[in-house]
């Protein structure tokens, strides 16, 4: 049904708080439910029911109903004692967890309904229809080339980021390979050479030797080779861990995997990274690829992806060339708030215009906080790299598991690709050929349900996720705000709050200290005790009035890139090289209420005297 969709107003897709949208989800909810029961009654009507009614008054069937009756008010228990209470719309300051679209939770559970398995089209037909739509979706959230790129649904970013270093490792070696099954298409280049070629170079020689596909991938990284000449694989000092089990897992081992420097902002870089990798040319060794992310784990921040994209152009022209993974798992989605209603990448010069023009945010001034040319640039720059890791189960909204990855170029899926006969057929059209593109084998056709209601529900541009988007974004600058330079009185002492530095995002990470205070370890310590307290540790859970996270930021994995900002603290440098780490508070400020003045407010007077009652308790019992 084509229909104009309407100015989105996100207090009708999500419960609500207090569960203020309950009668519309129970709505919903009944009438899919009940459209899933006319299905089954109406397909083949001649079956009668094998329930029968005296198979419903026996008294072991009512008997076994109380049972289940009984398991979940166990159920309903543990999680209400036992669960984050993430959905709040300021209390809750920590993981990145957070309300859900109604309409995911929703589609998920009526997908359920259907079981479908999307490794097999066979078993799945409609949900993996949708699950190929949402993989075209997220392209077009990437600026990728319509019909010339793809990309799927799988668990989470862990898996996607395995993918993304599979097709470069895969890809790496081809040259290497089609020089053993159709030398004359690489005639006359050296090993360094072959080990340089651009990806899209390497996929249109296969574009042209695809009867010897088969053997030249054979003879691939796939098969044990060349994993020794592949080179380095280099990452932020931000990374996420599931690069070292991925490069673990892919055989290309841990010593492949080197960290770049970060700045004292959290961004690779740039100047180090092509420092290293002219040092490696120098070696002969060659780069297999570069990871950018696109929302660091602990601090949320954006590499400066086109700083990137640029080096690796200026390095080209010297014969050396990498491929380029973003790791977006937290951040993809805020590509959306930069796409305008058709879709296009908007002019830096007419932002405010078509946020204005769309109401994505209530205060700009809080935009022009937040938005810088770096930050632009970077998001507009991902539409250059070879592949993107994105989770819609983060800024996407959706429940867990759903996490995704795109491609550039569709033909890079020929590097990767697995046919097995009783599953999919060689030849045949996607989406039945999915499962012999990806790692994964059985998956929830319920996950791509959710995922592609989502995106119909808010489209992935300034009309609908970007509003969103906006929203978080807004939410974390008035937090950050509050926490900047304020100050809590304790039995006489002077406990200030620091945020960590701007986020480029809407992660807000910060510590406490007390004023005068040149002890690190102390500082450490009372934030660890404040974690302890803001969180199940010794706050409990169901009446913790302040929940946070928390993360150590240690030399091993950081360097000294916190330095400048343990220096402002008043620690000197003797101080952190003795104590080698800061403990760092860490708040995702994913809540899709907090934008609001009024709401925030409201809630900010209760998160102070929350945490003045926490600091009292840690000075009383710890400190």
């Amino acid at each position: 049904m084509n229909y104009q969709i309407p100015e989105i107003n996100l207090k009708a897709l999500f419960l609500g708080s207090k569960g203020e949208n309950v009668n519309l989800f129970k709505e919903v909810l009944n009438k899919i439910v009940d459209e899933h029961v006319g299905w089954r009654q109406n397909y083949q009507p001649q079956d009668l029911p094998v329930i029968s009614p005296f198979d419903k008054s026996s008294e072991s069937f009512q008997n076994t109903a109380d049972h289940m009756r009984s398991v979940f008010d166990q159920l309903s228990s543990k999680l209400r004692s036992e669960s984050l209470p993430w959905h709040t719309a300021g209390r809750f300051w920590g993981h990145m967890n957070s309300e859900t679209l109604m309409p995911a939770i929703i589609a998920y559970t009526a997908a359920m309904l259907w079981n479908g398995n999307n490794v097999a089209y066979e078993s799945s037909p409609g949900t993996s229809q949708m699950e190929e739509e949402v993989g075209h979706q997220l392209c077009k959230m990437m600026s990728y080339r319509e019909g010339h790129s793809w990309g799927h649904i799988c668990a989470d970013g862990s898996i996607a980021n395995l993918e993304g270093l599979w097709y470069a490792r895969n890809i790496k070696s081809l040259p290497l390979a089609i020089k053993e099954v159709a030398p004359e298409h690489v005639e006359g280049k050296s090993e360094w050479e072959l080990l340089n070629m651009p990806t899209n170079e390497i996929m249109d020689i296969l574009d042209k030797v695809q009867d010897k596909l088969d053997d030249i991938k054979a003879k691939s990284a796939r098969s044990g080779r060349y994993l020794d000449k592949l080179g380095k694989w280099l990452i932020p000092q931000t990374k996420h861990y599931s690069w070292l089990k991925a490069a673990d897992i892919i055989g290309i081992g841990l010593d492949a995997v080197e960290a770049i420097d970060v700045d004292s902002s959290y961004h690779m870089d740039i100047e180090k990274l092509e420092t290293r990798i002219r040092e490696l040319a120098a070696e002969n060794t060659p780069v297999l690829g570069v990871v950018g992310v696109v929302g660091s784990t602990e601090e949320g921040q954006i590499d400066h992806i086109h700083k990137m994209v640029a080096l690796r152009e200026k390095l080209a022209k010297e014969g050396i060339y990498f491929y380029i993974h973003v790791d977006a798992a937290y951040g993809g989605y805020a590509r959306s708030i930069f796409l305008d209603e058709n879709d296009q990448f908007i002019e830096y010069n007419k932002i405010n215009e078509v946020f204005k023009k769309h109401n994505v945010f209530t205060d700009m001034s809080l935009k022009d906080e937040w938005l810088t040319e770096d930050v632009y640039e970077a998001f507009k720059a991902m539409s250059q790299v070879e592949s993107i890791t994105i989770d819609p189960h983060k800024m996407g909204y959706i429940p867990y598991s759903a996490g995704a990855i795109v491609i550039q170029d569709i033909r890079m899926r020929d590097a990767i690709s697995y046919f097995a006969t009783y599953v999919f057929e060689k030849g045949a059209d996607i989406p039945a050929l999915l499962g012999a593109y990806i790692l994964e084998g059985s998956k929830a056709g319920a996950t791509a349900a959710a995922v592609w209601t989502a995106h119909k529900v808010l489209p992935l541009n300034v009309t609908g996720f970007g509003k969103l988007m906006g929203a978080s974004i807004e939410g974390a600058y008035r937090f950050y705000n509050f926490l900047k330079e304020r100050t809590f009185n304790v039995n006489g002492k002077v406990i200030k709050l620091h945020p960590l530095t701007k986020p480029d995002f809407n992660m807000v990470d910060y510590v406490f200290n007390e004023e005068g205070n040149t002890d690190l370890e102390k500082m450490n310590k009372l934030n660890h005790e404040f974690f302890n307290y803001a969180s199940y540790v010794k706050g409990g859970l169901y009446n913790n009035e302040f929940i946070t996270s928390h993360t150590d930021f240690a030399i091993p994995d950081y360097g000294n890139s916190p330095l400048e900002f343990v220096n402002s603290l008043g620690f000197s440098r003797e101080e952190w090289d003795r104590v080698e780490k800061v403990t760092i508070l860490r708040a995702c400020a994913l809540s899709p209420y907090a934008h609001d003045k009024d709401v925030f407010e409201e809630y900010a007077l209760k998160i102070e005297k929350a945490i003045q009652d926490k600091l009292e308790k840690i000075y009383l019992y710890e400190m």
